[in-house]
């Protein structure tokens, strides 16, 4: 949308402030129609009336704020994308794959294959829908220094060969799958769709959420939309910047706001967003696994869908749904190899 002039139509917004909120963001009605007053001001440098006042507006025209009904909400829903592991037993658990505007959280200790999920996510969300992708790019935070194109050149080379044909005609590549200079410039053209950013700290990393939303709105009429959000891992700069009981309320205000900029991004922009957390073991536990998430309840209620990794003999890994609204819990048996997330 033309962004500018759009905003300068709603009440309290001129040129200067409209450049302001675009800056920051703040490029269409609904994304100010699920911004807080208090965000606003701060942004734009204008009072929290004001802002309430062009929040309100945007919703009116943006048609958001509402009641609705459930038959609406449903069919709202039906709109919904879910993104394959290429992992039947672990789709399966799933109900088909990860949901788009839902935030998936993916917890393990190390080595339990949390970055392997995350790349071969962002691998399969290229795909066309009937080979289990979403037909989008991605974005990838990566917090921990994770992220390797070289994963993602062994994971498109391990798809399926009628999902290599299918990419390879949808981005005019001429060759044969058993051509690797033709499987390489297949590759080239995932990696491009691929948006990678390093966060520094925990600061950087809300700024990239940020970023991220800007990114989705400018490929929004895109050939490959941005349908996938990962940050590989979420909780690692907060952890480490904020130590002890003294600054925890300080760390999961920050890790709140972060969380509500990530969901933004999934709700305006129909995305899968898939985040990455570590554990800690919790001493008090004497039954069953003693590793728990951190984030505290935080996390735990802002994450649509929990899912806890661990390691199980060789290259096999235990997948278990620990928390989601609608499905049971279960687990699911996969492997990691060379080519990626394999059935057992």
């Amino acid at each position: 949308m033309a962004a500018d002039a759009d905003l300068e139509d709603l009440p309290g917004v001129g040129p200067a402030t409209a450049e302001k909120l675009t800056d920051n963001g703040f490029d269409s009605y609904q994304g100010l129609a699920v911004a807080s007053p208090g965000e606003l001001s701060n942004t734009a440098d204008v009072g929290e009336s004001t802002a309430a006042d062009i929040i309100n507006a945007a919703r009116d025209a943006a048609d958001v704020g509402g009641f609705e009904t459930g038959a609406t909400v449903l069919e709202r829903r039906e709109q919904i994308g879910k993104l394959s592991w290429q992992v039947d037993e672990v789709d399966d658990l799933l109900d088909g794959g990860v949901e788009t505007q839902s935030i998936t959280e993916v917890y393990g200790e190390f080595g339990s294959g949390k970055s392997q999920v995350t790349h071969q996510l962002a691998v399969n969300v290229q795909l066309p829908q009937e080979h289990g992708g979403l037909h989008g790019s991605a974005i990838f935070v990566d917090s921990e220094d994770t992220f390797r194109p070289e994963r993602i050149d062994d994971m498109v080379r391990g798809l399926p060969e009628e999902a290599l044909e299918a990419m390879l005609e949808e981005r005019d590549i001429e060759g044969d799958v058993g051509d690797d200079e033709t499987l390489d410039a297949l590759v080239d053209s995932f990696l491009e769709y691929i948006h990678v950013a390093k966060a520094f700290n925990s600061s950087h990393q809300m700024l990239l959420a940020d970023k991220a939303q800007e990114l989705a709105s400018e490929n929004e009429d895109a050939e490959y939309p941005v349908r996938l959000l990962c940050v590989d891992s979420l909780t690692a700069h907060f952890r480490a910047e904020y130590v002890g009981r003294g600054e925890l309320a300080d760390r999961q205000q920050k890790l709140n706001k972060h969380l509500h900029a990530l969901e933004k991004v999934g709700n305006l922009y129909n995305t899968a967003v898939v985040v990455t957390n570590q554990v800690a073991s919790n001493p008090d536990s004497f039954f069953g696994d003693p590793t728990q998430p951190i984030g505290g309840n935080i996390l735990g209620h802002k994450s649509t869908f929990r899912m806890y990794l661990r390691k199980s003999k060789g290259d096999k890994r235990i997948v278990r749904l620990v928390d989601a609204p609608n499905l049971a819990d279960g687990e699911a048996v996969m492997r990691i190899e060379g080519g990626g997330l394999k059935p057992e």
